[in-house]
Parts: C-alpha cells; sequence; structure tokens
C-alpha cells in the first residue's frame, strides 16, 4: 500500500491523529437548564461526584445527600449547606423536587435503589459496577424499557473522554490493523483499607473487602477496560477464564488481592489479559491494545500510537506535500494521541449526563452497555473462586 493511501484510508489527511481537547469544547456546552441532585452515598465516591457536580453550578445543584453511617452525613455539613441530609434513601426519591439520583453506595445496593429510583420517575447516574450479579442486571434492563423517560446513565466514564473516544476512532478506522491482544493492569501496592471510627463499621466502610457487598478487583478497577473493549470493538467475551486469591494480606478480607483473568473473545478474534494486585505498584496502569499496524498504550489521561514498521515508514516522511498535518514523535518512537491531559473523566462523565437528561438522548454509557459489562465482571468473580471456565449465556444477548 502507498504511504499517501494508508493515510487516506486511515484518516490521517482528513483529520490527523493529534487532537486538541478544544475540538471536544462544542459537545459539552450547557443548555441552561440546572438539575436537582440527590446523592445516595456519601463515601469517597459520593462526595468525588459531589466535588465535580459543584464545578459545574450551571448544569448541577446538590440538594440532598443520603448514607447510612451519621459520621458521613456530619461530615457533609463542612462542604456545603444541603437541603437536607438523611439516612433512608426513600426521602430523595419521594423528593418531587430532585430530578436526578446519584447512587455511590456499596455495589450490593446498586440494584435495589437504582430500581427504587426507576420507579419514583428519576433519572439516574449509576456508578460502576452497574449491578451486583447478572441476574440484577437483566431485570434492571426489564425494568427501564417500561420507563424510556428516564436516563439510566452508567458510571463507566471512558466511553465520555475525549482520549478514550479518539482511540475508539482509531481502531474503527484502521490504524491498528487487525487487532489480537490486550494487555490491561491496574496495580497498586495498599491494603485498600480506609480507617473506622469503630471497629462495628469495619464492613460497612471496608466494604469492597467482603463478598456479600463487593465485586472486588474486577468490579472496582478492571471493570473500565473490560467496558472500553466491549464498546470499542462492539463484542463481548465468548469465554472467560480466571484465578486469584487472598496472597499477600491476610486480615480477614473476602475479595482476592491479587487476580488475573483471560477473556476470549472468539468472534472478533483477540485474547484479551486483565489483572490486578494490591502487593506490588510497578505497572500501576496499564492498557495496550495490539493490532497488525500498531499499538496503542493508555494512561488514564494520556495515550500513545506506536506503529508497526509499514505503518512506520508511511508516517515518516509526512510533510506539506501529502497536506495532512505534521506528527510529533516521542523519544520512544510513538505519536501522542492528544497533544495535552485531559480533565478527570467524571467531568466529561457528567455533562455527558446533563446533555443526555436535557436532550432525553441516549447516553454511551447506559443500562444495556452497563449491563453487558456486569456479566464479565460477575463472570469474572464466577471463574476465581470457583476454578471454572465461564461461558457467555445466550440470554446476555440483550442488544
Amino acid at each position: 500500500m502507498s504511504r499517501r493511501k494508508f493515510l487516506a484510508q486511515s484518516g490521517l489527511l482528513t483529520g490527523g491523529l493529534l487532537l486538541h481537547n478544544s475540538a471536544f469544547s462544542a459537545l459539552y456546552q450547557s443548555s441552561g437548564k440546572v438539575l436537582k441532585v440527590g446523592i445516595i452515598g456519601y463515601g469517597d465516591r459520593g462526595t468525588g461526584i459531589k466535588s465535580v457536580m459543584d464545578s459545574l453550578p450551571e448544569m448541577f445543584d446538590v440538594v440532598a445527600v443520603c448514607d447510612t453511617l451519621q459520621f458521613r452525613l456530619d461530615n457533609a455539613k463542612k462542604l456545603k449547606s444541603y437541603t437536607y441530609k438523611v439516612q433512608d434513601y426513600r426521602r430523595l426519591l419521594e423528593d418531587k423536587s430532585i430530578d436526578v439520583i446519584v447512587i455511590a453506595t456499596t455495589l450490593s445496593e446498586h440494584y435495589h435503589i437504582a430500581k427504587d429510583a426507576l420507579l419514583a420517575g428519576k433519572h439516574i447516574y449509576l456508578e460502576k459496577t452497574m449491578t451486583y450479579s447478572s441476574q440484577q442486571a437483566l431485570d434492571l434492563v426489564d425494568l427501564s424499557k417500561k420507563h424510556t423517560k428516564q436516563i439510566l446513565q452508567v458510571g463507566h466514564q471512558y466511553r465520555s473522554s475525549p482520549l478514550y473516544y479518539k482511540v475508539k476512532e482509531m481502531v474503527e478506522n484502521g490504524y491498528l490493523g487487525k487487532v489480537t491482544h490486550i494487555d490491561c493492569r491496574w496495580d497498586r501496592n495498599w491494603n485498600w483499607r480506609r480507617a473506622v471510627p469503630s471497629n462495628s463499621l469495619e464492613r460497612k466502610v471496608n466494604w469492597r473487602m467482603y463478598k456479600e457487598y463487593s465485586g472486588g478487583l474486577a468490579a472496582e478497577l478492571l471493570s473500565h477496560q473490560i467496558d472500553f473493549i466491549n464498546w470499542t470493538f462492539n463484542t463481548n467475551p465468548q469465554e472467560i477464564f480466571a484465578t486469584g486469591g487472598i496472597d499477600f494480606y491476610k486480615d480477614g478480607r473476602e475479595t482476592f488481592d491479587n487476580l488475573q483473568a483471560v477473556l476470549r473473545y472468539k468472534e472478533a478474534g483477540m485474547i484479551g489479559t486483565f489483572g490486578a494486585t494490591c502487593a506490588n505498584k510497578k505497572d500501576g496502569y496499564l492498557f495496550k491494545i495490539k493490532g497488525s499496524k500498531g499499538a496503542i498504550s493508555l494512561l488514564v489521561n494520556e495515550g500513545t500510537f506506536y506503529p508497526e514498521k509499514e505503518t512506520l515508514e508511511a508516517l515518516q516522511t509526512v510533510d506539506g506535500v501529502t497536506g495532512a498535518t505534521k506528527i510529533t514523535w516521542n523519544k520512544d518512537g510513538g505519536i501522542p494521541i492528544l497533544n495535552e491531559r485531559t480533565k478527570d473523566g467524571t467531568w466529561y462523565a457528567l455533562k455527558d449526563f446533563h446533555r443526555s437528561v436535557v436532550e432525553n438522548k441516549l447516553p454511551d454509557s447506559n443500562v444495556i452497555t452497563g449491563a453487558k459489562t456486569a456479566f464479565c465482571v460477575d463472570m469474572i468473580n464466577r471463574s476465581s473462586y470457583a476454578d471454572t471456565i465461564q461461558y457467555w449465556k445466550p440470554e446476555y444477548n440483550i442488544g
């Protein structure tokens, strides 16, 4: 293939690889409608979402918070004067002035609260993973079909990120050629434990460590990358094998501190490896997508394209003759995908959510896509706890 033909087919002559964040600014303009918000679950994630919403006063006004733990409600007093703070989430659902419910509770409560919020007529921003089990995901999909006027967005924020949206576009336009392998990790050297005011609150505060409440590392970390692959390649794994253990922290936890999963996408001809450990932070966040023409290496807010030899030769002599933008190479022989760091993913996701509510538009991260990722997480956990291969079920083909 000639260099010019490759450039034309891959899109380098019609917009280039590099992209300024400003190119996305038109997507995130406010309509002027301020949504009244109630947040259910006011731990680390709930307070984080509240902070982002406070930075977008033209879109959101957080008027109420709910948490079953009183000390978290007490902390809310230090940040902002809300209309009210309660321990019973049904108070927020009964309030007709509240447009949006944010659900940032333990994973085990996602389905029950989301169901009640739909029945109460609220729009919902539901943190990932969407549900604790596959059956709950199927039930929430069925219920959402009866409440089509309400927006339910799941917090898989890569679907709103300019960087990850651009990577999806690159894959679709053939930059990487035939992709066969995905390599993902999210490692840390930390016990994942938060301090508790009293021992009686151990399981409620450190819920991620207990099976009753949590989907463990697969749900809390790896679900982001799994969801992105599902979205980018319009696929899902047909087989999953996972293994793990409590290999380092012998502290009474029940969810694994060390996990590795292999996802076989037979229909797409790909294998994905997804792993996490709590005992070493060397790799930290690692996300690589490898194809016959090139590979992409991603951090949370940065990405680089590494062309293979044929692709490299086609790109090296780009100049004014072709009409293409001159490409900047980094010291490792890669091309930055964006020429500046993006904002926190929650900022983009909440702006996308606001637009979806105002325009009654299905968000990219919705109940169907959220369910498919929840299936994957559930399959990983079933496989790792039982040492079995899990297979995609026909009832998971929900659209």
